[in-house]
């Protein structure tokens, strides 16, 4: 195998130093006033050699990795691999590569996944988090990481954090079904104490209550399986055949449940009207197409990446980390149009 080429190295082959070498790999060759000629002496040696400086060592060396790591629930979940296609392309644009992870809402393999990202000396942390790692994410806060939360928030944790009005969205969708003459309306959802989760549910149950109607929520233990959704969601229609409407909390567990309810010979929306939470590209393929409560996945990325950004440049200037608690949330714009979506 052949070695791997180290500065000492180049400065040997060179006869320059290796910190006359190394000033010039950092960028640092002006401020060290090394002559253009040198400069490109040693760079078009690199090029002929095929050079790669190790970026865990120059990271050490600069405390600079230019790297964020990116945590979500589900990177193959259209909603997040859409932001983080978007935040990528952000972050590229300034500079910086993202490290991408599932966390499958495992408060373990989170806390796992974020001890990883620390020891590769990541800038900074964008982070949709599962429950039970405060103190995880309030340690990388005390030890000056820029943190920005999204999607769902955590009590007792002051950092950054992008949201949507999840209460509202569900709130006005029930008000809609009512409006249009349902009244047992059925809302499939994860059993979950997540903030964004309990903030839907309770929409559903004020909108409800400002009715008189009755609530049918069924709650699932969060999978990766969709047999075992389709199996849930199966059950809880065969056991309310009163409902003659239904919100899904997330996309995924509409997708599931459009094939419960199409096994089941229900017919949309003649026997059945049904609203899910996040936009899919299989709901546009239903005849007639599901209306879906869909989040502004271009503003909330370019929010999430502006703030870690602003944080960066923070960090990099001070050494005392000031922290600040910022929440934004869209709210909604425009009436539930005919197919498909709220804008918020």
């Amino acid at each position: 195998m052949k070695k791997k080429l180290s500065i000492n190295d180049i400065a040997r082959s060179l006869n320059i130093s290796v910190t006359t070498v190394s000033f010039i790999l950092n960028g640092r060759a002006a401020e060290k006033r090394i002559s253009e000629e040198l400069v490109e002496r040693v760079q078009k040696y690199i090029a002929e050699v095929g050079y790669k400086p190790n970026s865990l060592a120059r990271s050490l060396r600069t405390g600079k990795s230019n790297t964020i790591g990116l945590m979500v629930e589900n990177i193959a979940n259209p909603f997040f691999a859409n932001i983080a296609r978007l935040i990528e392309d952000n972050a590229y644009k300034n500079g910086y590569k993202i490290l991408y992870c599932s966390t499958d809402n495992d408060t373990e393999k989170t806390r796992e996944l974020i001890h990883m990202f620390r020891e590769r000396h990541v800038d900074g942390y964008i982070i949709a988090p599962p429950e039970g790692i405060e103190d995880d994410i309030n340690n990388l806060l005390q030890a000056g990481s820029p943190v920005v939360l999204f999607d769902r928030k955590l009590s007792g944790v002051e950092a950054d954090f992008v949201g949507i009005d999840n209460y509202g969205s569900t709130y006005n969708a029930v008000r809609h079904l009512v409006a249009k003459g349902y009244k047992n309306i059925g809302f499939i959802t994860l059993y979950s104490l997540q903030s964004q989760m309990q903030e839907r549910l309770q929409g559903y149950e004020t909108a409800l209550s400002e009715n008189q109607l009755n609530q049918h929520v069924k709650e699932i233990p969060y999978t990766n399986s969709p047999e075992e959704i389709i199996k849930h969601v199966t059950a809880f229609l065969k056991r309310k055949k009163e409902l003659d409407a239904v919100l899904f909390g997330t996309n995924y567990l509409g997708v599931s449940g459009l094939r419960a309810i199409y096994e089941l010979g229900i017919n949309i929306p003649s026997d059945l009207a049904v609203i899910a939470f996040d936009d899919h590209d299989v709901f546009q393929l239903s005849n007639p197409s599901i209306t879906a409560i869909t989040q502004p996945i271009k503003e909330i990325s370019e929010e999430v990446i502006s703030l870690l950004l602003k944080r960066l440049k923070v960090s990099g200037r001070e050494k005392n980390h000031s922290r600040w608690f910022s929440r934004h949330l869209f709210i909604i714009v425009s009436p539930f149009p005919n197919r498909h979506w709220f804008i918020f």
